[in-house]
């Protein structure tokens, strides 16, 4: 091994000036990473500025190299190798390319892996994000002068970063065609907490914060945890900080710190009672990033999407898998890392991307250190993404429920905790299992929720007919907890001498109650057309329901049109009794009676007649209004609903029932146990016309 003058060929040249070409592209990437080392870019771009002059001086320049024989080349390989393995100092014998080809056992134990697993990567793969240009154009220089450098290097271990000052020598051993490169580490120190890298900064502070998020969902466990053990809810801090521990209690530290993250996710993703996919999704991300990284990136297909890759090759129905889209990104809570999470979810994972290419196969993939920069893709600004967020270990995996894949979770970290390893991967494989299935839950819901609704909205009135001299308004509100269609129903028609309106409440919900409200509510329109009094309505409605197996509730009135003002006729069977609100603000509720329809054959409905005057108004509604409950189970009740009527009773019918709304909402705290519904109907003056 020994030092050789330098060769200028021109394909050497051209090899030279592409390389110096990309260096420079890399150093000013590194002065746009998150808290850049600016003093070391700088003296990594004079080092470039001296290795352009020398390549210009020495163009032309005509030099030879030496060939040994391959026997002493063997033989000088034999020993170089003894030396090189028993060496008290970490030692990297690179190639021309910076890429690793041997490692001593120092070096191995510095990173915390195998000399296997380091052979074959890019030395700086190993090196923190912020100096990795730097150390890329002190390695060419030395490759091109031969002068010896000094560099500070951050290695990323796998406990904990470590910081060093490498010697870089040019070496030309005998049988290689181009020189290589021995990279020496001196002392090496563990990095204090002030001189951690600035993309792990503040990282305590968002598992604070994302326990503080999920404290409902974990109080049982939080509760019971020791006071002031924020930094022990670290994520990867707890874990890794075992590391001054004997091995056996950091293998359980590092154990009982991945099966507290999947309890906490099994409690947050369960803990809402009707499953939503973006609460489902934003609530994983943040326990993510807060305990196991520095980033995490969640992608989906949506919901028609076609379920997405049910093969392993993805194959969607048409050819292709369905297209993957940026959900949530969660970083770092400090500006810079805002403002790039903002822009990351902008994003898309396109093709050849590894959250892409995870989803395709449907294979997890693990990037302890990464060498492609490209792997998450690249920003509008042409920046990659890693090269963004600093990120310097990786891993990505498929989110799906055992048939088919919806999505993917990637995780970006910056190596403050060492590079994730296959005990991460399998915990983030579990976790996207659960939201799998979460996911699958809240679609099958939401898709029966627009079923119900589609149904529902069929069995009321596109819109009410206008009637002369009166106003009418009417108020349908779902009930908050299931998702079948509800048994209410109005409706408003003309009768044989005048006009009907009708309500009434289905008992159940579903689709056979969904059957028996459409032919209560289209049987009654039927009927008023040669029965001029809603009892004989109610009555024919009674025998059709009759082979039904539910029955039905519901107050009819008809209506008597006279000059300002209406006669009305209400015929009630088992149902709330119709309200009436005198212009004056005076209440009165109309008699009660009458059995539910579809019970028995000698079926009777409960009678009352009254008259409105101008700016009367008359309410009907279901028991749903009366029903709702608060906290307490305390019900809303007739009294609140006739306090309601008589405090808006100088508004317009729209505005009674608006009020109505508000104040039930209000009491119940927007939690329906049963769907709602109101008709209103007021005596209007006259038109001047």
């Amino acid at each position: 091994m020994h030092d050789q003058p330098d060769q200028l060929e021109p394909e050497t040249l051209m090899r030279e000036i592409s390389d110096l070409e990309g260096r420079i592209g890399e150093l000013r990437q590194a002065a746009g990473v998150p808290e850049p080392d600016l003093r070391a870019t700088l003296d990594a771009a004079l080092v470039e500025l001296e290795l352009a002059l020398t390549v210009l001086r020495t163009m032309g320049a005509d030099h030879t190299g030496e060939q040994g024989g391959s026997a002493a080349a063997e033989n000088e390989r034999r020993v170089l190798r003894s030396v090189f393995q028993d060496a008290p100092v970490p030692l990297f014998l690179l190639d021309r390319n910076t890429s690793v080809r041997r490692v001593n056992r120092q070096a191995a134990a510095m990173l915390g892996t195998s000399a296997g697993y380091v052979s074959g990567k890019q030395f700086t793969a190993f090196c923190d994000m912020a100096g990795r240009a730097a150390v890329r154009s002190q390695l060419a220089a030395a490759v091109r002068t031969g002068a010896r450098r000094r560099v500070p290097v951050r290695f990323l271990g796998r406990e904990h970063p470590v910081d060093a000052v490498v010697t870089l020598a040019r070496v030309w051993i005998r049988g290689e065609p181009d020189p290589m490169v021995v990279v020496a580490a001196g002392p090496t120190t563990t990095p204090t907490d002030d001189q951690s890298p600035p993309t792990g900064q503040g990282k305590t502070e968002r598992a604070a914060t994302a326990k503080g998020a999920s404290a409902q969902a974990a109080s049982a466990r939080t509760a019971s945890a020791p006071a002031g053990e924020g930094a022990a809810h670290d994520g990867r801090a707890r874990a890794r900080s075992a590391h001054a521990a004997p091995p056996d209690d950091e293998a359980v530290a590092t154990i009982v710190h991945r099966m507290d993250v999947l309890a906490t996710a099994s409690e947050l993703l369960l803990d809402e009672p009707v499953f939503n996919e973006t609460v489902a999704v934003r609530r994983c991300a943040r326990l993510l990033a807060a305990e196991l990284a520095d980033w995490a990136f969640i992608d989906l297909t949506g919901p028609n999407g076609g379920a997405g890759a049910s093969s392993p090759a993805g194959a969607h129905a048409a050819g292709s898998p369905p297209p993957l889209r940026r959900q949530v990104v969660m970083g770092p809570e400090d500006e810079h890392s805002v403002e790039a999470a903002r822009m990351l979810e902008e994003v898309e994972p396109v093709q050849g991307s590894l959250p892409h290419t995870v989803f395709v196969t449907r294979q997890s993939a693990l990037r302890p250190h990464v060498e492609d920069l490209d792997v998450l893709g690249v920003c509008p600004d042409g920046q990659p993404v890693c090269g963004k967020i600093g990120a310097t270990s990786v891993l990505s995996v498929p989110i799906e429920d055992g048939d088919h894949a919806i999505g993917t979770i990637t995780l970006a970290a910056s190596g403050e905790y060492g590079p994730f390893d296959l005990m991460d991967l399998g915990v983030v494989q579990r976790l996207g299992r659960y939201l799998a299935l979460v996911i699958r839950a809240a679609r099958l819901y939401r898709r029966r929720a627009e079923v119900a609704e589609t149904l529902q909205a069929g069995l009321l009135p596109r819109s009410l007919p206008a009637i002369p001299g009166v106003r009418v308004a009417a108020k349908y509100l779902t009930a908050t907890h299931g998702s079948e269609v509800g048994g209410d129903f109005y409706d408003v028609f003309r009768t044989e001498n005048g006009w009907g309106l009708i309500l009434g409440d289905v008992c159940g919900k579903g689709e056979d109650a969904a059957a028996v409200t459409a032919t209560a509510r289209h049987c009654a329109r039927l009927a008023a057309r040669w029965k001029a009094h809603p009892g004989d309505v109610l009555g024919v409605v009674n025998e059709a329901l009759l082979d039904e197996d539910r029955f039905v509730t519901a107050v009819m009135a008809g209506l008597t049109l006279e000059t300002e003002r209406v006669i009305v006729t209400l015929g009630t069977a088992g149902h709330p009794p119709a309200v009436v609100v005198r212009a004056d603000g005076v209440i009165r509720s109309a008699s009660r009676g009458g059995v539910p329809l579809g019970l028995f054959e000698d079926f009777e409905a409960g009678l009352d007649t009254v008259e409105l005057t101008v700016g009367d108004t008359l309410i009907l509604y279901s028991d749903g209004v009366l029903e709702a409950c608060d906290m307490l189970r305390q019900e809303f009740g007739q009294e609140r609903l006739l306090e309601s009527l008589a405090g808006h009773a100088g508004e317009p019918p729209e505005g009674m029932l608006a009020a109505v709304e508000r104040a039930l909402l209000e009491f119940c705290d927007s939690d329906l146990r049963d769907d709602v519904s109101m008709l209103a109907l007021r005596v209007e003056p006259p038109s001047l016309g």
